[in-house]
């Protein structure tokens, strides 16, 4: 299936980009979550109207992605959550949560889509995530979840 993406989607592209897919993973995944539309011909209008927005949002240059790297791997980020008695949280840390501790903690605005986490945060500690920040760009943030 022919599908236009309005949102970056790793392993896959960037919003404005159409591509082929498997017809269950866009039915199933993609279009419910608005992460792409279906490609018609009327679609194709609306490219260049996301590509626009995308622009605004993306960092332009590698130099303006390694200034917000430099800064991002300087900040302390502080979490504090819920836990039970042992250390487990109630639920687990979201990339939402993450970008707004980022913000709390004095850093640059991080949009959550950026943040990769290799897999889900669910104990108290020190724990590391990767902010894609430039295709060619990656910072590593450390944060650190405490007890609230």
């Amino acid at each position: 299936m022919k599908i236009i993406l309005t949102h970056e989607v790793s392993g896959l592209g960037a919003a404005g980009d159409v591509v082929d897919v498997k017809d269950g993973y866009a039915r199933n995944y993609l279009i419910p979550r608005n992460f792409a539309i279906r490609w018609t011909k009327g679609g194709e209008k609306d490219i260049e109207q996301i590509r626009r927005a995308r622009k605004i949002h993306e960092i332009a240059t590698i130099e303006q992605a390694n200034e917000i790297k430099a800064r991002l791997e300087g900040v302390k980020v502080r979490l504090a959550v819920r836990s039970g008695d042992a250390g487990r949280l109630f639920g687990s840390v979201t990339p939402a949560d993450i970008a707004s501790a980022i913000k709390a903690s004095g850093g640059p605005e991080v949009d959550k889509r950026r943040i990769e986490l290799g897999s889900p945060i669910k104990t108290l500690g020190a724990h590391e995530t990767s902010v894609r920040l430039h295709p060619e760009v990656a910072a590593k943030v450390n944060i650190e979840v405490v007890a609230a």
